[in-house]
This record gives structure tokens, C-alpha cells and sequence, in this order.
């Protein structure tokens, strides 16, 4: 806090005589509910539409800046409950989600995937950890997550963004007999261009859905508008 309603009652005023309360903020932009932007990660020197590595600077992103989708993040969601349908809580750390496994949540919830969809993917895994009280694993350590062959679905269905319950959305341990770290990563944001959410606590939207059956909505998750962030917090929320 930079002012409280504490020091307005012992007469602390600023010079014009307000009685009021600020408050200021410090924190990396990828540390919660976030989107990865298109300046995050790079394939060799290069960013998304060939733009050189360079253009990330101490200044920030001169090129694929986070603030190029604030009036973007808008269109019909579909939420798959990987999770639900395999008749788990929680899918196990470690289990790749497949491009057929998404197929099936889909065809459980009756929706289709279309072209310029918001696809939200749950694995449950947030929630156990909520559950556990316990963070530990959680980021950067083993977890569900999306196969690399999900890049071929994500292609062929031609979505506009993908998110996740989990701190990186990819299977960890990453499917890289290389020990590429992330390579899911490597191939969909700087190539392909696609937006990914991370960190998605999507319990209360399962519930719903679970109960009205209904597992499509007007997803609305604008990202803030730091000039030259390569990621931002988000609030998503889906209207029914």
C-alpha cells in the first residue's frame, strides 16, 4: 500500500486534503492466470513471423508486443474436461494428452472445435494441488500436459489460443529425447503463432459445465496492455 484508510484517520493527507487509499503492484507478468505472448520464446534467432531475436530488448518487445492482442482475446470458448472424461480428478503427472484424447473429451461434451476457437484444456492438476495445500511440483515440475503430436490437432483445427490448469501446459516430463526443454513451446509460439494461457484455475467452470452441460461459452480474456510485454496477466471469464 502506498496510503491506508489507517493513515487517513491518524491525518495523514497528501496536500490536497484526500482522504484515500493506493497501492502499487511489482511482480514477473507470468507468475499467475497469464498468457504467453508471442515475443516469449524463440526458435533459434528468431520470433514469431521471422522477426529476429533482437527485437527483444532491456526495453521490451519491439516486435509480437503482448499489447497487439488487447482488442484480440474475445470469441467463442470451448472447454475440454480431459480430466472428467477420463473419470479422474486429476490426470496423473506425467500423462500426455493426446490429440485423440481431445477429440473424445470433445465429442463427450458434444461440442466440435472450430477455426478461431478458445480451446481450455483441464487436467485437474491445480486443483489437487489446491487441495494438498501444497504447491510443491507444481511449477516446472512433473505434470500432465499437452503430447508434442497435439501440435498436428492444434494445426488442423486452426484455434486461435490454448490454455491449461498447469504451469507450463505442456506433459512434463517433456517428450524430448534430445533434453530440449519445453519443445511443445518451441514449435507453437514462435512458429506457429498461437496464443497459449497458463495457470487457468478452471474447478469452478467444471463444476458448471458439469452441471448444465453445457461446455461451450463467449470467452473474454483480454491481456493487459504493457507496451513490449512478452506475456500478461489475465481474469478469464466465460459467458454463458
Amino acid at each position: 500500500m502506498l496510503r491506508t484508510g489507517t493513515d487517513a484517520y491518524s491525518g495523514v493527507l497528501d496536500h490536497r486534503g484526500i482522504r484515500a487509499a493506493d497501492d502499487l503492484v511489482v511482480m514477473p507478468l507470468q507468475c499467475g492466470t497469464q498468457w504467453d505472448g508471442l515475443g516469449h520464446v524463440f526458435y533459434e534467432n528468431n520470433m514469431w513471423n521471422g522477426y529476429d531475436c533482437r527485437e527483444v530488448t532491456s526495453f521490451g518487445a519491439q516486435k509480437c508486443g503482448i499489447e497487439k492482442t488487447k482488442s484480440r482475446m474475445v470469441g467463442r470458448g470451448v472447454f475440454l474436461d480431459v480430466a472428467r472424461v477420463m473419470g479422474k480428478d486429476a490426470l496423473d503427472d506425467g500423462y500426455a494428452i493426446t490429440g485423440a484424447d481431445l477429440d473424445r473429451a470433445a465429442a463427450a461434451h458434444g461440442v466440435k472445435v472450430g477455426r478461431g476457437d478458445y480451446v481450455i484444456v483441464r487436467t485437474g492438476q491445480m486443483e489437487a494441488k489446491l487441495a494438498a495445500g501444497n504447491w510443491d511440483g507444481y511449477p516446472g515440475g512433473d505434470a500432465p500436459g499437452f503430447s508434442f503430436e497435439t501440435i498436428d490437432w492444434i494445426h488442423r483445427n486452426q484455434i486461435a489460443a490454448i490454455a491449461s490448469d498447469t504451469w507450463g501446459c505442456e506433459v512434463r516430463p517433456n517428450e524430448s529425447e534430445a533434453g530440449i526443454n519445453q519443445p511443445w513451446h518451441w514449435i507453437v509460439i514462435p512458429i506457429m503463432g498461437l496464443t497459449m494461457g497458463e495457470i487457468f484455475f478452471l474447478g469452478d467452470l467444471a463444476k458448471d459445465c458439469a452441471a448444465d452441460k453445457v461446455y461451450e461459452f463467449m470467452f473474454v480474456a483480454p491481456a493487459i496492455p504493457i507496451t513490449g510485454a512478452v506475456g500478461s496477466p489475465a481474469n478469464p471469464l466465460a459467458i454463458k
